[in-house]
């Protein structure tokens, strides 16, 4: 299986700007800029859309790891802040925020399968940095 992204961009770093078109076209010529990745811009960014993936990715991986223990998630909300340092130019982090909501599990099977997603979903073993996590029952 494959999947696939496209990006053009036009000019220079602060001034240019570009656009990108995912396979699905959920994305078609989405644009971005430098303002929208180092300030406070209002388009997406390449760190904004890894947050996005690592967020679906793991919800959908912990969703697999409860169903193999027998539970079904009423609901799994996950945030991921993906930190950068700027004067490396370097990603530096993945905080994924977890708020579940799944009957009758314990806090250490909670925990467990969390974890196991954490540590096993596609994005996280792609990611060669560091993956921090708060998960929450509610």
């Amino acid at each position: 299986m494959k999947r696939t992204a496209n990006a053009v961009w036009n000019g220079s770093l602060k001034e240019g700007e570009g656009k990108i078109t995912t396979q699905s076209q959920v994305l078609s010529n989405s644009k971005y800029c430098f303002n929208s990745r180092f300030g406070e811009g209002k388009s997406t960014n390449p760190d904004e859309l890894l947050a996005a993936a690592h967020a679906g990715c793991f919800a959908m991986a912990l969703s697999l790891f409860l169903g193999k223990e027998g539970y079904t998630p009423d609901s799994l909300e996950v945030t991921s802040t993906v930190t950068m340092d700027p004067d490396k130019l370097q990603l530096t982090g993945s905080h994924l925020t977890l708020n579940a909501k799944i009957p009758n599990i314990d806090r250490a099977k909670f925990e467990e399968c969390a974890n196991a997603a954490k540590e096993n979903c596609p994005v996280s073993k792609a990611l060669s940095l560091k993956i921090t996590m708060d998960a929450n029952l509610v």
